[in-house]
């Protein structure tokens, strides 16, 4: 049985496409100043970028979420209740309109209380 740090470290060297996009935007503190890390453990889950200092996970979702959407929500509660906010984005919100993506995490940054989900499921899906 994997570790989740072992399968956080697989993960890293495998990311998808979409996921190499986002992160060559996050990294090294392009987005004012603040640290990301891709790929991190979060209690039990495994989130794909993280900014500590701020509580804010942001999650990129392929076509396989639309089949757990339940499962999603479960995962977001929990990692509220742990007193992250969790931003979720559609893998073709990244590739299409990035910039947009950008905003909608530079404002959570910037903004210290929780913010409306940026999208509702069914919207935007492949």
């Amino acid at each position: 049985m994997k570790t989740l740090t072992t399968l956080a470290k697989q993960l890293r060297r495998n990311q998808t496409d979409v996921e190499k996009k986002l992160w060559y935007r996050l990294r090294s503190r392009q987005i004012g100043g603040h640290k990301f890390r891709r790929q991190h453990q979060v209690g039990n889950f495994i989130a794909d970028f993280v900014c500590p200092e701020r509580m804010l996970i942001v999650e990129i979702d392929g076509g396989q979420h639309n089949d757990q959407v339940q499962r999603d929500s479960a995962r977001t509660a929990a990692l509220s209740s742990m007193g992250y906010r969790v931003l979720r984005f559609w893998n073709n919100e990244v590739v299409e309109n990035i910039e947009a993506v950008l905003d909608v995490i530079r404002l959570a940054l910037e903004c210290p209380s929780p913010l409306p989900s940026p999208r509702k499921r069914g919207e935007g899906e492949e």
